[in-house]
């Protein structure tokens, strides 16, 4: 199986509707292997288990991890819906992701390129290949849907 990106991120955007269902901030995001297969799936929910580290990624990267018996998902890519936090990006170089996908950028918090550059610090041990933009729209009209109809 080749690896589709637009298949992943399509399936973490499915991830990103369940959050927003829930009153999360609609972020999805999937960890797949090499071939694409996805590993784990995982989607916002800081609110409803009153976790602050409830992030999508984190959760997806949670799942993986028991998945496949280690902390350690070498060879692995995550693609989420928003330009990763610190926090997430912390995490996904922790676990030695190879590549991250994003759709959104995230000028606020986006540790992926927007604020900081985390997977690609020479300081660091471990650097990510990153891929920004993929279904860039589609990730950014369901962020600001879910907003709009919170006002």
């Amino acid at each position: 199986m080749a690896l589709d990106l637009y298949h992943l991120m399509t399936q973490a955007l499915r991830e990103a509707e369940k959050a927003f269902a829930a009153g999360e901030v609609p972020v999805g995001a999937v960890v797949a292997d090499v071939e694409g297969r996805v590993q784990a799936r995982g989607h916002n929910q800081p609110i409803s288990l009153r976790d602050p580290t409830a992030h999508a990624e984190i959760q997806a990267l949670r799942k993986a991890a028991l998945a496949c018996g280690n902390y350690r998902l070498p060879g692995s890519v995550l693609v989420v819906t928003l330009e990763p936090c610190v926090m997430c990006m912390g995490a996904a170089v922790n676990a030695r992701i190879a590549r991250l996908v994003f759709g959104a950028h995230d000028p606020k918090a986006g540790a992926a390129g927007s604020l900081y550059n985390i997977g690609r610090d020479e300081h660091l041990n471990h650097h990510i290949e990153i891929t920004p933009g993929i279904m860039a729209e589609a990730c950014r009209s369901l962020m600001q849907d879910f907003f709009r109809a919170r006002r």
